[in-house]
């Protein structure tokens, strides 16, 4: 990923860390702040941030993972571990079944298994354009669906072309506003969508490139954290509905 010398402060485990607390604060305003005010939409836009920056550092975390397989293997067993939690947070009850069932580390594996297949995979681009479609229908089980397979990708492909990075990453986040809009059936409904393009800004503006410290803690965060906020976020919620 390009670096910006003169702005550049935070390595990649502080920028990790900067969209973990981006989504805490998606998820805190989904459970306590009216999503139509004012503290709700800024929360919600800076919320943003978590999806497409995940998905990105993805990709770069597909180019330099020593090993690939438990890379997979680690978001796979993180996606069913947070099944339960993710599943009573949304939806209320567990198990679940259904669309938007496995949360967000689902979509990343499966963005990872994508960017992985395209890379690696020798097929015509027409079967591996076919591979691409059914990496986004089976992310329709998991959060930012869809989005993050082709963000992942996209940004895999063009990691040498920023140019074409972004234009291609701007490209998704405009549909995907376009459709949230239309699904809320109001521009009101899916403006907060474009809290996306604050990624390119933190990551071309303030981004060094370097991977940080490699204790073991840095990497294990995120996949303890994602579960454990949405378990205590749903208690919270309950406690204070039966404690009025």
């Amino acid at each position: 990923m390009e670096k910006n010398k003169g702005t550049a402060i935070f390595n990649r485990n502080q920028i990790k860390y900067i969209l973990i607390l981006a989504m805490l604060t998606d998820h805190i305003a989904w459970s306590f702040v009216p999503f139509m005010s004012p503290l709700g939409q800024t929360m919600h836009i800076i919320g943003r941030l978590t999806g497409p920056g995940m998905s990105l550092l993805l990709a770069e975390g597909y180019q330099y993972t020593r090993d690939r397989k438990k890379y997979a293997l680690r978001l796979f067993i993180f996606s069913v571990i947070t099944w339960i939690p993710y599943s009573i947070y949304y939806h209320g009850k567990w198990p679940y079944f259904g669309m938007d069932m496995f949360g967000m580390i689902f979509t990343l594996w499966v963005a990872f298994m994508t960017v992985w297949m395209w890379d690696k995979f020798k097929a015509k681009k027409a079967v591996k354009i076919l591979l691409v479609v059914t990496g986004c229908a089976l992310s329709l089980l998991g959060d930012w669906c869809i989005w993050a397979v082709l963000w992942a990708l996209f940004a895999c492909i063009w990691r040498d072309d920023p140019k074409k990075k972004w234009i291609s990453f701007s490209v998704v986040g405009i549909v995907e506003t376009i459709l949230a809009m239309v699904m809320s059936k109001g521009i009101a409904g899916g403006l907060f969508q474009l809290g996306a393009f604050l990624v390119p800004v933190l990551l071309t503006c303030f981004y060094n490139g370097k991977p940080g410290s490699r204790k073991p803690f840095h990497k294990w965060f995120f996949y303890v954290f994602y579960p454990l906020h949405l378990l205590v976020i749903y208690l919270v919620v309950m406690y204070i509905r039966t404690h009025p």
